[in-house]
């Protein structure tokens, strides 16, 4: 037996008791613009739409943010989430390659969503909202939230993209548990809803729809604000605890990952997970390989465009610089949850166009064969979205066994699929397709984006 744990947990006393934004090493990330007068946005532009201490977040310059003391007593109940060993997994593999996991699936959510859902309800509690919209894709992040929300007695409403509600039945009955109101979008309940069912009553719903929704929502109802769980500053500020921890676990154990995996859809776990070693890149203090691993159906990273763009279908939101496949694009209806997201977050999608991140798209067969290797050898069954970063790092191990390497491999596996058995009975009985855009797709997406 090696001397290296399976499981490490970081005492109490070593979580961090800061946030850690990795914009505050960069020298070029791009504002956000208003859609209006194409200048960047102020806090005044954001007051009316986001809770305002996150708005203040999203603007600031500041590399460490101090975690409020209730949000650390949140934290205390599901962190420190632990780094795991994957030793089955590397039998299996027949590899040279050490490979560790961060596991976030360890709370009721099942994801890592919940570290951004405490914060953010939390700071809306202190301005004394009472309701609060959001989107969800698979629906983590809309569980998530609908808990914090009930932890916090705030009323909340869920826009869940319908293909995912249709998928995954009881991830909506987990939020309404917690009392949060979920409704399937595209839907009748605002005018952007409306408009897209008039154009495709089929429509099986996008990512950037179902914030439309939430927008709408939040914009016309008194003491109300729109919250979401991805793609913005803020969110991966929370989401730095992943790899505040993940680094601190790592160094107690002597090792430092030659490669970093993380599942990529709008940023945030990504984004939680690399912030230190991103931050060494940037700062010229060592040079792990990054990787980010994307849906060959929804590929932004890959085959999208580095540009400014809108958030949402309804092109409502501020606009954002980041590689995105328009705000019109339509994925297909697969099972890759919660990265079927137009676009990536600008921190991600800078470091991708200064040559800093590596992003690789892989077909969706290929992802569940990995997550059934993981969850027969290792024991837990992913989430489809953590899948992703699976499929990366196995292959970044044959690699290594290819070239008799022993590399140091770190990837993040956020969450658990235990309300996603719609798709792996689909994949385990051979209905399964993978479904790639084809260039007249990606083109009548790019058609949306703003000059």
């Amino acid at each position: 037996m090696s001397k290296i744990p399976y499981k490490t947990y970081l005492p109490e006393a070593q979580m961090p008791t800061q946030w850690q934004s990795l914009r505050a090493d960069m020298k070029n990330c791009p504002p956000m613009l208003h859609p209006g007068t194409r200048q960047p946005v102020t806090l005044d532009d954001l007051r009316p739409v986001f809770v305002e201490e996150l708005a203040k977040q999203e603007l600031s310059d500041a590399k460490f943010i101090d975690i409020p003391g209730e949000v650390m007593d949140f934290y205390r109940m599901i962190r420190p989430s632990p780094l795991v060993r994957a030793y089955a997994l590397e039998k299996a593999l027949g590899t040279p390659a050490r490979i560790y996991y961060k596991f976030e699936g360890t709370n009721t959510s099942g994801s890592h969503k919940l570290n951004s859902a405490v914060a953010q309800a939390y700071y809306a509690k202190q301005q004394g909202l009472t309701s609060l919209t959001t989107e969800t894709g698979a629906g983590q992040w809309g569980t998530a939230l609908s808990m914090a929300c009930a932890y916090y007695g705030i009323d909340l409403s869920v826009y869940m993209v319908k293909i995912s509600s249709e998928q995954k039945p009881y991830r909506k009955a987990v939020m309404e548990t917690y009392k949060a109101k979920v409704t399937p979008s595209p839907s009748n309940t605002t005018n952007c809803g409306r408009a897209a069912l008039a154009e495709n009553p089929n429509s099986h719903g996008s990512l950037g729809n179902a914030i439309s929704e939430a927008l709408e929502v939040a914009m016309s109802t008194d003491n109300c604000r729109y919250v979401l769980g991805s793609v913005l500053q803020h969110v991966l500020l929370h989401q730095s605890v992943i790899g505040l921890e993940a680094r601190a676990a790592m160094d107690s154990l002597e090792e430092y990952p030659d490669i970093v995996v993380g599942c990529a859809g709008g940023g945030s776990n990504l984004g939680g997970l690399i912030v230190t070693y991103a931050s060494d890149k940037l700062l010229g203090k060592a040079n792990p390989r990054i990787v980010a691993v994307e849906p060959a159906s929804c590929p932004s990273l890959t085959r999208g465009r580095y540009a400014y763009d809108f958030g949402d279908t309804a092109m409502t939101t501020p606009l954002i610089k980041m590689y995105t496949m328009g705000s019109a694009f339509k994925p297909h209806e697969n099972h890759a949850g919660g990265l079927r997201y137009h676009g990536m977050n600008t921190v991600m999608s800078q470091l991708k166009e200064d040559g800093l991140l590596e992003a690789i798209a892989v077909p969706q067969k290929s992802v569940f064969e990995a997550a059934t290797l993981f969850a027969r050898t290792e024991g837990t069954l992913p989430a489809p979205e953590s899948a992703h970063a699976i499929r990366g790092a196995i292959d970044e191990a044959l690699a290594c066994k290819e070239s008799g390497e022993s590399k140091c491999i770190l990837f993040g596996l956020s969450g658990t699929g235990y309300f996603d058995m719609q798709a792996y009975m689909d994949y385990n009985e051979g209905r399964m397709d993978d479904n790639i855009p084809d260039d007249a797709t990606l083109a009548n997406g790019f058609a949306s984006i703003p000059g």
